[in-house]
């Protein structure tokens, strides 16, 4: 797959509002939306390696798996230890018997469902979570626990077919997100069933672009990077998530990835040294960032507001070393 600075640059516009939003920065009211964005890439990436190999057919499960655990595991376990090592500086018994839990469940890739069952992403009292935005990751390796297989299965009828099941499939999952924010808004924003069609809309960008000339749209690019600012600052914790309103950072993030070839301005300015620096560690900077935060609020008594002493302070100064 040929290298394109551009997405990582889009890696940095996903992690950047995430981690805004986390530090209690109101401009970035939406900034959870970074995780959206992530979806589509991820989607659209991985979709590409694995077409990219069953078109030459040397696609194994196998070795899916064992370079999926390669990305993820060493970083993932370094960020568990090192939460077990600071949990004595402040947690109370009850804190760390809820830490272990979340441990367990990040080992067996469910902090999902265990967040699901105990809090809401913007209850009082979830950003001194050090786990909590693992349950995107967990969201990601469900999904990519079973795609392998059904596209095993599929894409030997040719890639018309296959692409006519992801878009049924897509529609499917954003129907039910509709429905979840509605009637279980929880379950809706963290369970899997109502995120898929974020992760399908990047494999749809990635069948689309397959064996195709790149489709250079500056207006569309930057229609795309619009809705992407949109959602960031226009959304908060009171917009309905995800919902039809996902539709914003998420055909945002594939018109970018469809239509921001090099040559145009949006991959120019994604592309940029500071932007593609930053993507190139946005696995990191997002494992990271909410255990520091955590322990930040739980060991110094700090709220969501107090972003300055975070920004300026020890913690934040060592944060992407």
């Amino acid at each position: 797959m040929q290298y394109r600075p551009e997405i990582d640059g889009l890696r940095s516009i996903a992690v950047l509002p995430v981690i805004f939003f986390h530090a209690g920065l109101a401009l970035f009211s939406g900034g959870y939306v970074g995780v959206d964005i992530f979806f589509v890439i991820s989607g659209y990436l991985i979709t590409n390696i694995i077409i990219s190999e069953l078109d030459r057919g040397t696609f194994s499960i196998i070795g899916f798996y064992e370079r999926r655990a390669r990305r993820i595991l060493p970083a993932l376990s370094l960020i568990l230890i090192v939460c077990l090592l600071l949990a004595p500086l402040g947690m109370m018994p009850s804190e760390f018997d809820e830490l272990s839990r979340s441990i367990i469940a990040v080992v067996l890739f469910s902090s999902n469902f265990l967040f699901w069952k105990t809090s809401g992403y913007f209850d009082i009292g979830s950003e001194e979570k050090p786990l909590l935005h693992t349950w995107s990751l967990a969201v990601e390796e469900q999904y990519y626990l079973l795609f392998p297989l059904v596209l095993l299965l599929v894409w030997r009828f040719g890639r018309r077919w296959t692409l006519a099941l992801l878009v049924i499939a897509a529609l499917a999952s954003l129907g039910i997100s509709e429905w979840g924010w509605r009637h279980a808004p929880s379950g809706n924003f963290f369970l899997a069933p109502s995120r898929g069609w974020e992760l399908l809309a990047g494999s749809l960008c990635a069948i689309v672009l397959l064996r195709r000339e790149p489709m250079p749209n500056d207006l569309l690019a930057l229609s795309g990077l619009g809705a992407i600012l949109y959602a960031i600052f226009a959304f908060d914790e009171h917009t309905p998530f995800p919902s039809l309103y996902a539709l914003a950072p998420v055909i945002g993030t594939a018109f970018i990835i469809i239509f921001a070839t090099p040559g145009t301005r949006v991959a120019r300015i994604l592309s940029t040294p500071a932007l593609v620096g930053i993507g190139l560690i946005s696995y990191s900077a997002y494992l990271w960032h909410q255990p520091l935060f955590a322990t930040a609020r739980v060991v110094g008594g700090l709220d969501r507001g107090c972003v300055k002493t975070l920004f300026h302070g020890r913690v934040f100064r060592g944060f992407g070393r």
